[in-house]
């Protein structure tokens, strides 16, 4: 990849797309076209002092593709409806199958390499387990909406016998870090529970419901986003084999390691009260993540992953504590 090059990211207005954003830029890359509803005020601060070429509308981003061909070398496509409480299957297939469909088919026709988002949400109850083998995609059973929009896109890509040059379905599982502000319900629990130390001294987290787990004794993979933005980018520039990827750092931890580690890291005493899972997400609720890494691991990445600690600490005391974007 050249600096001179020009990259689109999708969904970069928001929380991981204006993460991606900012460190293409720490690396040199600034021949950027951002692709988003930018409509959200919210989202807005996401992008200062970002450097890009242009902005533009996710629904007139297919219009100015086909006026200016040739023009674009890469995407990350990692514009999505991800409110996984969003019941209507209709807005997950508009946005994140359909749509990424348009997306596929552009670089395809392009020969343009594509790295897109797909989820852990995909495994649902993880009944065949937590690899990315293509092999089980097809038998998955995503517990909702999101989830299911997700494998189809999965499960349509991997069907395709003409596909861009390169491409890679990255399945993030628990992303958190800075940019997260305007996510309100989705956002990290870890944002959340940094909010709640501040305000009353303690953090609310789900009670178990299932008897094989202690009430915060849940296990999932958490990753930094900062982990997420290299393994984007070392995939885009050493395009190993074609395929979905995992993206977690393949250690579960609890989510009580994981407000633990807020308490620490604001040197406060350790006050979880534990409360009902709501109704509405009770039967879709993951109990326990863990990526297997082998295949990323296998295709060459070798960077070390943020521990949950050091992760938390660094977005907790240089984002969170100071009202700051990455």
């Amino acid at each position: 990849m050249s600096n001179n090059e020009v990259i689109v990211v999708t969904g970069a207005a928001g929380f991981i797309g204006s993460y991606l954003t900012g460190y293409l830029n720490s690396y040199g890359f600034e021949q950027l076209i951002l692709v988003d509803d930018f409509s959200n005020e919210l989202k807005s601060p996401n992008l200062a002092g970002k450097r890009f070429i242009q902005k533009i509308h996710r629904e007139q981003f297919f219009d100015w593709q086909l006026s200016n061909p040739g023009i674009v070398k890469y995407i990350f496509h990692l514009g999505a409806r991800t409110d996984t409480t969003e019941m209507d299957y209709a807005v997950h297939k508009k946005w994140n199958l359909d749509y990424s469909k348009l997306i596929w088919e552009t670089c395809t026709e392009n020969n343009i390499p594509l790295v897109y988002a797909s989820s852990a949400a995909t495994y649902g109850n993880g009944e065949w387990g937590y690899s990315d083998n293509h092999s089980i995609v097809p038998k998955l059973h995503p517990l909702n909406p999101y989830g299911v929009s997700k494998n189809e896109f999965d499960i349509w890509a991997l069907a395709q016998k003409t596909a861009p040059p390169f491409w890679a379905g990255l399945k993030f599982f628990n992303v958190f870090g800075p940019n997260e502000y305007h996510k309100g319900r989705m956002a990290s629990v870890i944002f959340h529970a940094y909010n709640q130390i501040k305000e009353k001294g303690e953090v609310k987290l789900f009670r178990s419901h299932n008897p094989d787990y202690k009430d915060g004794e849940q296990i999932r993979d958490f990753i930094y986003v900062k982990d997420v933005a290299s393994i984007c980018l070392w995939l885009m520039q050493h395009q190993p084999a074609n395929g979905l990827y995992n993206t977690g750092t393949g250690k579960a931890r609890t989510f009580k390691d994981l407000v633990n580690a807020i308490f620490h890291t604001l040197h406060l005493p350790e006050h979880i009260q534990y409360i009902d899972t709501p109704i509405d997400i009770r039967d879709k609720y993951q109990y326990f993540t863990e990526a297997d890494m082998h295949k990323l691991h296998a295709a060459g990445y070798n960077q070390p992953f943020y521990s949950l600690e050091d992760g938390v600490k660094e977005y907790v005391s240089g984002y969170l504590a100071k009202g700051a974007y990455y």
